[in-house]
């Protein structure tokens, strides 16, 4: 049976492939995480997180034709599943009803003053 369940850092490189579709390459992947998320990746976190990740199933890729500014390199590009968007779709449904739960943020508002 495969996982069915995405980490953090799964979904939000998951949540990043959707935003750059087209453009969903691992380093195009890794620059988008540290603009994000203002933290630095290596790209080997990258990859092996889209590897695991289409492993699982919420993934596809297909290598792109090469471009002159690549000197010929094809690069391969990701797209989401369904079963991909499914996970998402769970994952955000769980930490919405969590954060609803959560007194000081149950009216949408911050109910406390933080320090």
């Amino acid at each position: 049976m495969k996982e069915s369940k995405l980490g953090d850092f799964e979904e939000t490189i998951l949540l990043l492939v959707g935003i750059l579709e087209k453009e969903a390459y691992a380093f195009k992947i890794a620059e988008e995480f540290e603009t994000q998320t203002k933290r630095p990746v290596s790209i080997g976190a990258v990859h092996s997180t889209l590897s695991r990740i289409e492993d699982k199933g919420f993934l596809t890729s297909e290598m792109a034709a090469g471009s002159a500014e690549r000197g010929g390199r094809r690069k391969r590009i990701y797209k989401i599943t369904a079963e991909g968007q499914r996970a998402l779709e769970i994952s955000r449904e769980l930490k919405l009803s969590l954060w609803n739960q959560f007194p000081a943020f149950a009216d949408g508002k911050l109910n406390f003053v933080l320090g």
